[in-house]
């Protein structure tokens, strides 16, 4: 299916996307939408004939534990009631802990990377299949940007897809801006990536802005789309015409004429990269001759199960063995380990670079602390220019364990507690705050923490 060129919908540039010409498609992030009707914006858009993706951000399809049936309910309801073609989530994982760790719930609030390992190749596997199996269109997945490696890795990112798409039969989201993201970050080249990959497998492609900071490459969507990041997307056109460019933006947002001119600029590199008509055999088709075999062992103790793909979903016709338990097991210890030593403060598992760590750390908590700032404006408003330093210094000695919005309870009632605001005018205001949207009793609080905060109630 050809989707073309598109970009990003965020309600924040809703006008300056309906303004913009050459669109042929957008893409929306699916757990902002309600499951039961949509914005205008977006109705608009559609009625015009723009096609609309959902993209998931929150099914955690590498973490240890089977998808969320829930989750994976809600993401098929926003496909039904955009009439989407296909829905698009991510290669990570983004909680751990729970009943397969004993241990409490955490939540990382981003996506983290999982470790390219033969047992974690399993549990992806397998939950893709849960997930395609609840899905009512076919499934793409997103290669992820990563500050931080897992020591032991036994494939490379391009095997380790490779293997993805042969067991499940997934589609790819192929993030160009990813690709460049762990060349400066972790020193993996875009090329050999792009080599390795099955790009016929591509449904369609990212491109985003980010910043270098000390070395280390962050992947904000929040700048322009940079002259490297370009010359990936270059790289990939020459191995194949991607059915459908995105450019993603998520903060920081620029008027319409600068959106336009990168999506003028992501053009120009598409047609410049182009193989000609005359030049032969075809880049892509003599690069993926190379079996795998000949790069590296790839043998794994689970077969590939036969498919049938032929109604287009990536749905398997023979069910596999199930996962054994101690796979899942041993993925959720890691990944709660090293998810505890990111929000939690606990020792770091060995084998990681412990600078990485400190900085993909920090990242986690500046992301917490700008998220609840946008689902709970009031917090910033109150606080003013206490809000950061509080929220960073509360986040340090609190997992988040729920989302954002609990995030968000939680946060002030740790602020109230503390006996802050300082200014009584602030504390007040919080106060009615947090008691409008906590309801009568803040849920998994201890009964000591439920009672100082209603003390605090009564004496304001």
């Amino acid at each position: 299916m050809e989707l073309g060129i598109g970009i990003g919908w965020r309600p924040e540039i809703a006008a300056e996307v309906e303004a913009l010409s050459g669109i042929d498609w957008v893409e929306a992030v699916a757990e902002n939408l309600c499951a039961d009707h949509l914005p205008d914006s977006l109705v608009r858009l559609r009625e015009r004939g723009v096609t609309v993706v959902p993209h998931g951000v929150a099914l955690g399809l590498g973490g240890a534990d089977r998808p969320d049936p829930d989750r994976l309910a809600g993401l098929a309801a926003r496909a039904e009631l955009l009439g989407a073609p296909l829905v698009t989530e991510h290669i990570a994982f983004v909680r751990a802990g729970g009943p397969l760790t004993a241990s409490p719930r955490l939540e990382a609030g981003h996506l983290l990377p999982v470790p390219r390992t033969w047992d974690a190749l399993d549990v992806l596997c397998e939950n893709v299949r849960i997930a395609q199996d609840s899905l009512p269109v076919p499934l793409a997945l997103e290669n992820i940007a990563a500050l931080i490696t897992w020591p032991g890795e036994e494939l490379t990112e391009g095997q380790f897809l490779a293997k993805l798409v042969e067991r499940t039969g997934v589609r790819l989201l192929t993030d160009v801006a990813n690709l460049h993201t762990n060349h400066v970050n972790l020193g993996q080249d875009p090329a050999k990536a792009l080599d390795e990959l099955p790009v016929e497998a591509i449904a369609y492609v990212h491109v985003a802005g980010g910043v270098e900071k000390d070395g280390v490459w962050h992947d904000t969507h929040a700048h322009p789309v940079s002259e490297p990041v370009l010359e990936v997307l270059a790289e990939l056109r020459s191995r194949v015409d991607p059915p459908g460019v995105l450019l993603e933006r998520d903060d920081a947002f620029p008027p319409g004429a600068e959106l336009a001119g990168e999506l003028d600029a992501i053009r120009a590199t598409l047609r410049k990269a182009a193989p000609s008509a005359d030049a032969g055999p075809d880049r892509a088709a003599s690069r993926k001759a190379v079996p795998s075999a000949d790069r590296g062992p790839l043998s794994s103790s689970a077969p590939a199960p036969a498919s049938d793909d032929s109604a287009g979903t990536g749905a398997r016709t023979t069910a596999p063995a199930p996962v054994p338990a101690g796979t899942r097991d041993r993925t959720a210890v890691a990944q709660t380990a090293l998810l505890s030593a990111l929000v939690a403060g606990t020792p770091a598992p060995e084998g990681f670079d412990h600078r990485r760590l400190r900085v993909q750390s920090r990242a986690l908590a500046a992301k917490r602390a700008d998220v609840v700032a946008k689902v709970a404006p009031e917090l910033p408003e109150i606080l003013g220019d206490g809000y950061r330093a509080a929220f960073l210094a509360y986040a340090g000695s609190r997992p988040m364990s729920g989302g954002y919005r609990r995030d968000a309870l939680d946060f002030a009632e740790h602020v109230l507690i503390a006996g802050g605001p300082a200014d009584p005018v602030a504390r007040r205001r919080l106060t009615y705050w947090w008691q409008d949207r906590s309801g009568a009793r803040p849920p998994r609080r201890t009964t000591r923490l439920v009672r100082a905060a209603r003390a605090v109630l009564v004496g304001k």
